[in-house]
């Protein structure tokens, strides 16, 4: 086996080719590009806010949730937040509201992350929160808080509140 290689290699040397062997050559070339654009998008993910089992709304009672919003890099954004769902909600007065024919409600309220005083709403820019992606999720903490109020038939209060990234 050696002998033969030292042979194929002395012929290939010498230019000789083997019989059934062909000697490729490179022919004509061509070029061609690969591209992929990137456009800003954003997604927005909630969580659930629960302010659990009370008996008396005599002290205010307060809770957190996060949404967590993810942007291609360097595109900012801004989240609002709607009035909810509940029976009287506009604008940043919310309300959750009883099952059935429970037409009683309870008052709510959310504020921006860091601040337990500045509502967070939708009906104008300065109402939303701002950032700008990076493209991983950012967490963005939703604070609520139902104020003391007279408390209403027991029930459970629910709300559906709309969060919706703008970029």
């Amino acid at each position: 086996m050696k002998r033969l290689s030292l042979y194929v290699a002395a012929l290939s040397a010498c230019g000789v080719g083997l019989p059934g062997v062909v000697n490729a050559q490179a022919g004509p070339t061509a070029n061609f590009n690969v591209t992929l654009t990137i456009t800003a998008n954003c997604v927005i993910a909630a969580n659930n806010l629960a302010f659990g089992t009370h008996g008396v709304l005599n002290t205010a009672i307060t809770g957190n949730t996060t949404l967590n919003v993810t942007c291609s890099n360097t595109t900012p954004y801004t989240v609002g937040l709607s009035s909810g769902t509940g029976t009287g909600s506009s604008g940043t007065t919310r309300f959750m509201q009883g099952t059935g024919s429970n037409t009683a409600t309870v008052a709510y309220q959310l504020y921006q992350p860091n601040s337990p005083t500045v509502v967070w709403g939708d009906a104008q820019v300065a109402d939303r929160v701002g950032g700008v992606g990076n493209g991983s999720a950012q967490a963005l903490v939703v604070n609520g808080t139902v104020p003391v109020q007279t408390t209403p038939a027991p029930d459970t209060y629910s709300s559906t509140v709309t969060a919706t990234v703008y970029f």
